[in-house]
Formats: structure tokens, C-alpha cells, sequence
């Protein structure tokens, strides 16, 4: 199974879902072809009703503590309500590029 595979997974698995997508963003950061270290991941959920953004962050973060621990380097999150999803006409905001900082900065550190 895919690490992208796993992450939808562990998501519908933890929470009720109205929407899951898990996109792979790899290819757009300086590592080896066919990586998964970078994704995207839009989550829509009654169970965000309430729930301040870093409350939503912390629950996606606990259930995918172990991808995020190993292959998963960054993860951006898109989490919305069924009414905020439908507020936004079912869109997210596109990733920035890739500045490529450790390969061109000699000051960047992880």
C-alpha cells in the first residue's frame, strides 16, 4: 500500500468523512523520482464543526502520527466543514513551489 493509500485510509477509518483527497506533491520538491514524502491532504468533516483550525490540525496529526514520524516530510492540511467546503465551491488554495531551500541555501536546516 501507497503512503498516500495509508493516509486515506487512517482518515476515513478515524472520523466520518464527507470528502478525502490525498494528493502527492513529491514531484514538485527536490527529492528522487517516485517519492512520497510531500502531500497534500483536503478532509471534509461534520466532526470539524466547532473546532478551531489547530484542534483540527492536532486530531489529522494524532491519527497520522506515524507516517508523519517516518516517510511523510510535509503535510499541508485543507480541513473543512460540509459548510465550509460548500462556501468555498469545493475549492483549496494550490501549493506554493518549491524554493529547493536545502539545496540552495546553505543556511536552511530541518
Amino acid at each position: 500500500m501507497s503512503v498516500a493509500q495509508a493516509i486515506e485510509r487512517k482518515i476515513r477509518d478515524a472520523m466520518p468523512v464527507v470528502q478525502v483527497t490525498v494528493e502527492n506533491e513529491s514531484h514538485r520538491h527536490n527529492v528522487p523520482a517516485n517519492s512520497e514524502t510531500h502531500f497534500k491532504l483536503t478532509v471534509v468533516s461534520e466532526s470539524f464543526a466547532g473546532k478551531m483550525p489547530v484542534r483540527r490540525h492536532q486530531a489529522i496529526y494524532a491519527v497520522l502520527s506515524e507516517e508523519l514520524a517516518g516517510p511523510v516530510h510535509a503535510l499541508a492540511l485543507h480541513l473543512f466543514t460540509p459548510e465550509e467546503w460548500n462556501a468555498r465551491n469545493g475549492e483549496v488554495a494550490a501549493s506554493p513551489d518549491c524554493r529547493g531551500g536545502s539545496k540552495h541555501d546553505p543556511e536552511f536546516t530541518r
